[in-house]
Order: structure tokens, then C-alpha cells, then sequence
């Protein structure tokens, strides 16, 4: 799907953004277009008849009403932290009116116009399955916020994420990261939209065929149970070792990989060494799926008995 309709902040450096924020004729002419355009909310005032957020449009102020901040399908009143929390963001918006305030002409910005339109002509058309872009809002311990088009806000569980066990989504993600992500289901009565991501980062046999017996690799300790500790090689792939007193969630393995097993989808690990990992690493994703639709993904090798699947055609 030809998607026009991108996360916030990717639209602010464009060409075409910048020409249209150029001057006053150019910023008539994105109204009269409809455009979305995307500008950073540079602050937040109380006007008295309710809280609104100010912009600087090349050399016109502009403004949007608390009302505008966002599109609430059911008709809820938006809450005063929707608002306070897009100061100092890229915002998207359509300019809907020219107002005089204190003698100066000033933009009226509606965000929320934007977002119905990307609901009404992108993301009302996804199906489950469909790969697009996304980007991290915010982490719970239950999961990750992605916005997946002009602000519209999805929910990807944290089982959703990756294969390999994390105890917090922050262990993938952070707050403003771009990722591709899939849809996973769709609540047509809410209109809400679920995402998953483990079925980006490939099968097993796809991440254990990168390995082979009798290599020593590094990898991040997940977690420890009494048989055993899980030492995580990539994001979809874990391999067993024998527990050790010493060892703590969270720590950097040096790893000799003992055994490779795929009937049994298993890696056999013997823990080398341990350190603590670096404290700032860079996350990013190899994808193994460039296809922008999914129907069915299958992580289990064929010839293991236990059958782990993601059929989005259900």
C-alpha cells in the first residue's frame, strides 16, 4: 500500500514541508490544498477558553485549539496532558482558517483534521498483516505506543515484540524510534488498530543458520531459571545454559555454542564469561520480511514437532 500518511516528525524535513511553511502566499495555498504539513508546537497556553498550542510558521504564528489537538471518532473531550505533551514535537496538521489576533494574521492548525483524514483514507484500509512504517511514542511494562500515522496511536503487546523474552519493551525500543511493525488485528467496532513485530525479525532457522557449532559469540542474559540460563543471541533466537550462581539478568555473555538442534528448536550454550553491558547500545533491527503484507509466518522449523505460527489470515 502506497502510504502518503507517515508517523509524526517524518514529514518536518521534507522539501515540500519546508517550501509551504516558506511565506504567507505558500501557507494560503497549503489551506486551500487541504495539505498536511508539520511544524514543532512551541509552546502551550491557557487562553482562558481552554488550553492551545502555538507554532511559528516561517513569519506567521500559528495556533491550535485544544479541540484540534486530536480526533476523538466517539466524540471524547481531549485531555489537557494531549496537549501539553506535544510541546516541543513535530506535530502534524491542516490549516482549516485565518484568524486577526492581537492585529496580526495568524493559522488556524487542526491536527485533528489531519488524523481523520489518514484514518479515513490509510489506516480504515489495513488489513491485518500489512507491514508499515511506525514510530515509538512511549513504553509501559505491558508495552509499546507506536504511532502509525499523523499521531494515531497503536498498541503493540509486549509479547508482540520479539521471540526471545524481554522484561521490559524498553530491552527493544525507546521513545522516538523508527521501526516497521505489522498489524496484528483490528477492533473494527473501536477502530482500534493492535500491532506485532516478532514476525519481522525471521524464523528460527533464519537466525540460527547466522551460527554454527563450536563458535563463541556474545549475547544478552534474559533470564534465569533454575534449570537453566537464557542467553539471547538475536531477537528471535535464544539458546539454553546450564545455570550459574554468578550470573545476573541483564549481563553481556560471552557464549560457546555447544549444540545446535532444530527438531527441537534449541541452542545448547556454555557460558564463557560475563560483563556488564554497555551502558548506551544501539538498537536496530534486521528485518528479515520486505513484503509489505503477511499472510502466514511460521518461526518453527519443519521438522519440529512443537508448531509455532502467526496466521493473520484468521
Amino acid at each position: 500500500m502506497n502510504n502518503t500518511y507517515k508517523p509524526e516528525g517524518r514529514l518536518i524535513a521534507t522539501a515540500a514541508n519546508r517550501e509551504y511553511l516558506s511565506c504567507e502566499a505558500a501557507l494560503e495555498r497549503a489551506a486551500a490544498e487541504g495539505k498536511i504539513l508539520e511544524s514543532v508546537a512551541l509552546y502551550c497556553e491557557d487562553r482562558g477558553d481552554g488550553k492551545e498550542l502555538a507554532f511559528l510558521l516561517g513569519k506567521m504564528r500559528g495556533i491550535m485549539p485544544k479541540n484540534e489537538v486530536e480526533y476523538n471518532k466517539n466524540g471524547e473531550e481531549t485531555k489537557d496532558i494531549a496537549v501539553i505533551t506535544r510541546v516541543g514535537k513535530a506535530v502534524c496538521f491542516k490549516i482549516i482558517g485565518f484568524s486577526e489576533l492581537n492585529g496580526e494574521k495568524t493559522a488556524i492548525l487542526s491536527r485533528a483534521a489531519a488524523q481523520r483524514e489518514c484514518t479515513e483514507n490509510y489506516l480504515s484500509l489495513l488489513e491485518a498483516g500489512d507491514v508499515i512504517d511506525a514510530t515509538v511514542t512511549h513504553l509501559e511494562p505491558f508495552g509499546a505506543f507506536l504511532d502509525i500515522g499523523c499521531g494515531v496511536v497503536s498498541l503493540m503487546s509486549i509479547d508482540c515484540i520479539s521471540v526471545s523474552r524481554i522484561s521490559h519493551p524498553s530491552d527493544r525500543f525507546f521513545a522516538g524510534m523508527q521501526i516497521k511493525a505489522a498489524v496484528k488485528s483490528i477492533d473494527y467496532e473501536t477502530g482500534r488498530i493492535y500491532m506485532t513485530h516478532k514476525e519481522l525479525l525471521g524464523t528460527w532457522e533464519e537466525n540460527a543458520d547466522v551460527f554454527c557449532i563450536g563458535q563463541t559469540v556474545s549475547g544478552v542474559v534474559r533470564s534465569i531459571e533454575p534449570y537453566g540460563i537464557f542467553v539471547e543471541l538475536a531477537p528471535n533466537l535464544a539458546g539454553l545454559a546450564e545455570y550459574r550462581e554468578d550470573i545476573e539478568a541483564g549481563q553481556t555473555a560471552a557464549v560457546y555454542i555447544k549444540n545446535i538442534i532444530p527438531e527441537k528448536m534449541k541452542v545448547k550454550l556454555v557460558i564463557v564469561d560475563t560483563f556488564p553491558a554497555p551502558e548506551a547500545q544501539e538498537k536496530r533491527f534486521d528485518y528479515k520480511i520486505s513484503a509489505e503484507h503477511i499472510e502466514k509466518w511460521v518461526y518453527s522449523p519443519a521438522e519440529c514437532a512443537r508448531v509455532i505460527e502467526t496466521n493473520f489470515a484468521e
